[in-house]
């Protein structure tokens, strides 16, 4: 995980000065502010430790406490320790806790908007996000869309391009989908059941009994680091890419406004800057363990890799449309966040098409296929 260092301490400092229009650069040690000190709530919706999602929230009180030499204490608890693992965005907003870690789709019935902030079918990949969240006007979007609710969002983490998920028999065409139960959230839910399919919402916690019990017949949870160390290989024998449902999921922080306005100006600073530099360790963390959980899945459990049909993923896009019609048809704000989502998309496929996506082609070309595949 993530080691607090001199060069960390100079890079969030740098930060802080960069987005606040050139202000001081931030001092961990004592004498900071007025010397009082605070401690909070963290409530997540991952079972706790769970590799990457689980230990990021950790990673960010780790470096709350070590930036503000002690003077913002924060703890964390697991899905249900607190409260249950779908009520964190309300026990943010009640003051139950000072603060929350989860994925903003989980809200959508709350707030339809929430859901562009995780992710959207076929949409972002996470190095794109990040690019709209913090330079293109996402961020600002994101926190009028909380502000009703007493709550200030900050990107959380990301895991990168997921899986498309566990599945208990072999899909061969979009036939294969109807009456299929698969535990798969936010919009992807909804284009999902528009395929013929049924989407069940489950928390981490509860795939795997879901799974075994015959609940669900499919689950998307996150990609092969976090799938092995749920155990998701023992419950379902096929393993599908590519996640067409989250190439960029992006996880959140959520702060209660009047926690966050009680802090003096450099713990502020910390608390955004921490979370800064805990969304880049996820996303890094995902991208180093992966493949090697991959191979673990395939060779030492013989999982079974497929690649979703050309049919099914036109199928998936087909859905996906009509759902994004009728979201923003039916909410103002929805609307409004969506047409500075789709104009970043736009611009930042054209180049990504002369620069990422055209090299990695040419890697393909020079260097034929990347293994693992397990596709017999």
């Amino acid at each position: 995980m993530l080691l607090l260092t001199a060069a960390l301490v100079a890079v969030v400092g740098f930060w802080a000065a960069e987005r606040t229009g050139g202000g001081r650069v931030l001092s961990a040690g004592p004498g900071v502010g007025n010397g009082e000190r605070f401690e909070w709530k963290l409530v997540t919706t991952w079972p706790k430790n769970l590799p990457g999602l689980g230990t990021a929230p950790e990673t960010f009180a780790r470096l709350v406490g070590e930036l503000s030499d002690g003077r913002l204490t924060v703890r964390v608890y697991g899905a249900g320790e607190i409260v249950p693992a779908l009520g964190v965005f309300d026990a943010v907003s009640g003051g139950v806790a000072e603060m929350g870690h989860g994925a903003s789709y989980y809200w959508k019935g709350k707030i339809p908007a929430a859901v562009f902030f995780t992710a959207v079918p076929f949409g972002m990949t996470a190095q794109e996000m990040n690019g709209w969240l913090h330079y293109g006007g996402g961020e600002a979007l994101w926190r009028e869309t909380y502000a009703p609710f007493g709550v200030v969002p900050f990107a959380g983490g990301s895991t990168g391009v997921q899986m498309a998920g566990w599945f208990n028999r072999e899909l061969t065409s979009t036939e294969d989908l109807r009456g299929l139960k698969m535990r798969i959230p936010g919009l992807a839910g909804e284009v999902f059941t528009a395929a013929g399919g049924t989407a069940v919402n489950i928390p981490g916690g509860e795939v795997y009994t879901s799974m075994q019990t015959g609940v669900i017949d499919a689950v998307e949870w996150v990609g092969p680091y976090n799938d092995l160390a749920l155990g998701l290989h023992e419950v379902a024998e096929y393993y599908y890419y590519p996640g067409w449902h989250e190439p960029g999921a992006m996880l959140e922080f959520i702060v209660n406004a009047d926690a966050l306005a009680a802090l003096p100006e450099d713990l502020k600073a910390i608390v955004r800057d921490a979370a800064r530099a805990t969304n880049q360790d996820m996303l890094d963390e995902f991208t180093a363990r992966n493949n090697a959980s991959l191979e673990t899945l395939l060779k030492e459990h013989e999982v079974k890799l497929r690649r979703l049909p050309d049919d099914v993923l036109a199928l998936l896009k087909e859905k996906s449309d009509e759902v994004m019609a009728r979201l923003v048809a039916g909410d103002p704000m929805a609307r409004k966040v969506y047409a500075s989502y789709r104009e970043f998309l736009d611009a930042v496929r054209a180049y990504h098409g002369i620069s990422e996506q055209a090299y990695i082609n040419a890697r393909t070309t020079v260097l034929g296929d990347p293994v693992p595949r397990s596709e017999e």
